[in-house]
């Protein structure tokens, strides 16, 4: 018996499952197969790549991707990081390197499809050899951390590389906004990452937010025309691109509410004010189901630290009439994961002509009890003007 070595490739598939999750290592993983080479013939397994992990450069035969429709970032960069080219999905991207030793930052918005910060935090954890956490355990692991002005979630790993096996460190920050979740990450060598996080940490509070917006499937475009299909993720995670905010609907708004700043995925948004208590109205349209009822029920409740519900709940929620249609109403009491304050939401979901247009009434609990009834209003007065 005799062991091999395979050869390095690129799995285009696990590729695409972390580009929504946030950047890889881009290390291929080298893995032993024992084979009868008694004849002396060997065939070599099929190539394979480090689960977890991603390319932190793109292949040669695949163009530079067009990133003009992504946010952009205002930051003051650290002494010796270096701007890298952007691979698909990053705003920003940075190498730094001392000797023979290099770490990759990268920064990565992702538009209310992240897949929750456990799991995303947890496949951080896979990519340097660590085993999972429970959901309670990575929340109590989080450091807290300024972002952009904001609070954010900073996590500090130690592991392995799997290809090295060397010590590999990653510190990854989490940003949630309005519908769109940022991913701040430094990964490589293990002391290089320690005598950076100083300058990370310092990176993270220079950012300022030109335009907040992120992507909302992989561009597959950017594959050679010979490549094979990629196999998307489920529905759920790769929602359908918003509508053009040319085409919102007209509504009766309420004279206390006013108009906030648009995010991306958001065709309205509406700020409500009662003394110091606050509640946002946001208005967004994705095309057919917009990735099911179920999935977009279970990422708000996420954002009021809820569990899922079950396909059974979802389907006694009430229902009101809106715009020609029944439209899914539901109500969600839970801790703001944003500012960690108690809040409360409301949501009415409303299929139409080929698209899917979710409104959310959250914030103070006492401004969205005071609103549920001027929200519902608010819903039933909209008149679309490309309903079909």
């Amino acid at each position: 018996m005799k062991n091999i070595v395979c050869h390095n490739g690129l799995n285009f598939a696990a590729a695409t499952l972390l580009l929504l999750a946030a950047a890889g290592c881009g290390r291929n993983d080298v893995k032993i197969y024992k084979a009868d080479v008694s004849d002396g013939t060997v065939t070599p397994p099929p190539a394979t790549m480090a689960p977890n992990a991603m390319p932190t450069t793109l292949p040669a035969e695949l163009a530079a991707p067009d990133n003009s429709n992504l946010p952009r970032l205002k930051y003051t960069l650290p002494d010796g990081w270096k701007e890298k080219p952007l691979t698909q999905m990053r705003v920003a991207s940075f190498s730094v390197t001392n000797a023979d030793k290099s770490v990759d930052v990268s920064v990565i918005p992702l538009g209310g499809m992240s897949g929750g910060d456990a799991a995303n935090v947890n496949r951080w954890r896979g990519q340097i050899d660590l085993p999972p956490l429970g959901d309670d355990a990575v929340k109590k692991s989080a450091e807290g951390v300024e972002i952009a002005g904001q609070l954010g979630d900073l996590y500090d790993l130690l592991g392995t590389g799997p290809c090295s096996g060397e010590p590999e460190r990653i510190l990854g920050a989490i940003l949630h906004g309005d519908d769109t979740v940022w991913y701040f990450k430094m990964t490589g060598d293990a002391e290089l990452v320690e005598n950076q996080k100083a300058n990370f940490i310092a990176f993270l509070k220079s950012v300022q937010f030109q335009k907040m917006a992120a992507p909302s499937t992989m561009d597959m475009s950017q594959l050679p025309p010979s490549h094979p299909a990629i196999p998307r993720m489920d529905s759920a995670a790769q929602p359908a691109p918003a509508t053009d905010v040319a085409a919102k609907p007209t509504w009766t708004v309420p004279a206390d509410w006013k108009e906030g700043q648009l995010a991306q995925f958001l065709v309205a948004k509406f700020v409500i004010q009662n003394g110091d208590a606050t509640a946002a109205v946001n208005v967004s349209s994705l095309e057919g189901n917009g990735g099911g009822l179920l999935p977009n029920i279970n990422r708000w409740r996420g954002q009021l630290g809820q569990s899922p519900l079950t396909d059974d709940a979802i389907a006694k929620l009430p229902t009101i009439d809106a715009g020609g249609g029944k439209a899914t109403v539901v109500e969600i009491v839970g801790t703001d994961a944003r500012s960690g304050q108690p809040a409360s939401l409301f949501g009415v979901v409303l299929p139409l002509g080929g698209q899917t247009w979710f409104y959310k009434l959250m914030g103070d609990a006492n401004v969205v009890a005071q609103q549920k009834a001027a929200f519902i209003k608010f819903v039933q007065s909209a008149k679309y003007p490309d309903a079909h």
